[in-house]
């Protein structure tokens, strides 16, 4: 890829190579916090699960029906966000949506049962539904298709890192204070900083300063005028939409029971299983890492998919056989983020490929509502596992979920 192709972008707007990179890898990492932060909000409820059990009297499906509003909220609302980003721009829905995370923390603070935790959960779906249209429409009309690839790559990173901090902040204030209330009073501090360094940094994440990459080639790729629903014909938009029900439900599993299921099955306390899931997405963001650069070399993302999951899909059904000593289980149940993490780019470009010109923004929100439709589903079903004591089910359910996923992105590209 040549000097003048991969700094397009920058080249429309005037700037020499090194403002060039400069800007970008400042749009990065800012689009990195925000992306970072609505993770972390994924995990508001999850990692306090045993302390509403102990202190509000509700069982695993009910919990279940906790991630379920959240996601059921946030799917809904992502596949119609897509439509006000491409209409309105992304950066004005970026900070309304960092606001409804302050409201979730309070919610959540102040809840005295299973209803104000649903109001917590309903307020932080909303303020997850517009993050990838968001993200993607402000990344690929202000990045130079030279670190595209490496903004997916620490994209999906930022993502995993909120995951992993979200488990690690909520149990370590509430095991140091005795009050769990007081950890949602730090994670909407937490949304507070980060509204005000992007409102300091406002410039670095104004969609209306770039441009699409079918633009740098002429008018004569320009997007062609047609219906705004007309994406939805597109075969490749709903396997790709599969592809995230199916790992997603698999990540949910993981998320939300596998410290419980763990415990139960290798005779371990919580203390011990509760950072199973930080481990996860701390493999997870490593395997991006050298995802990013996968992508950057290689042609064939759907083989780098079905590989990087295949191994984790294993990983995942080792766990479920209770044949491994309890530290290894530990290890592996883990490790398997590594896998799913690798995946990760070669599947953001894939769904790249995937969009017409100027359906950016409709087509990451109505195939990230996969994400969120597949942790609407899993949720529950998971939670009645565990309410039934079929705990290695939660690794096995998520192994199959995986498989099925590689079968989706296969077919991709065939269509």
């Amino acid at each position: 890829m040549n000097t003048a192709t991969t700094t397009a972008t920058g080249a429309a707007l005037g700037l020499s190579a090194e403002q060039s990179a400069k800007r970008d890898i400042q749009t990065i990492s800012l689009i990195g916090l925000a992306h970072g932060t609505s993770h972390f909000f994924h995990m508001l409820l999850p990692p306090l699960f045993p302390v509403f059990m102990r202190e509000f009297g509700l069982s695993y499906s009910e919990l279940g029906l906790l991630v379920t509003i959240f996601f059921v909220i946030s799917g809904v609302g992502q596949a119609l966000s897509g439509f006000l980003v491409d209409k309105t721009g992304a950066r004005p829905v970026l900070f309304v949506a960092l606001g409804c995370f302050v409201l979730a923390s309070l919610a959540a603070g102040t809840a005295q049962g299973f209803s104000g935790l649903a109001l917590a959960a309903a307020l932080a779906g909303l303020g997850n539904s517009p993050f990838h249209p968001v993200d993607f429409t402000i990344l690929n009309k202000r990045v130079s298709q030279q670190r595209l690839g490496h903004a997916f790559s620490v994209h999906g990173i930022t993502g995993n890192l909120g995951w992993a901090l979200a488990p690690v902040l909520l149990i370590s204030v509430h095991e140091a204070t005795g009050h769990w209330r007081y950890a949602y009073a730090a994670t909407a501090l937490w949304a507070l900083i980060v509204i005000a360094l992007l409102a300091f940094k406002r410039d670095a994440i104004d969609d209306r300063q770039g441009s699409w990459g079918h633009e740098k080639a002429g008018a004569a790729k320009a997007p062609v005028d047609e219906h705004p629903m007309a994406f939805l014909k597109l075969p490749s938009v709903w396997l790709c939409f599969s592809f995230f029900f199916f790992t997603t439900a698999a990540l949910s599993a993981i998320q939300s029971f596998s410290s419980p299921a763990l415990s139960a099955m290798y005779g371990l306390s919580l203390a011990s299983t509760a950072f199973v899931v930080t481990g996860y997405m701390l493999a997870g963001a490593a395997g991006m890492i050298v995802g990013g650069f996968l992508v950057a070399k290689s042609q064939n993302l759907e083989r780098n998919i079905a590989g990087a999951m295949a191994a984790a899909a294993a990983l995942l059904a080792l766990t479920a056989t209770g044949w491994l000593p309890a530290s290894l289980a530990l290890v592996a149940a883990a490790t398997a983020g590594f896998g799913t993490g690798l995946a990760g780019p070669s599947r953001d470009m894939l769904i790249k490929r995937a969009a017409p010109p100027g359906a950016t923004g409709r087509v990451y929100g109505t195939v990230y509502s996969g994400l969120d439709v597949g942790f609407a589903t899993a949720a529950p079903i998971f939670g009645a596992m565990m309410d039934r004591h079929w705990n290695n089910g939660v690794f096995w359910g998520a192994s199959i979920a995986l498989l099925m996923g590689i079968a989706a992105a296969s077919v991709v590209r065939k269509a």
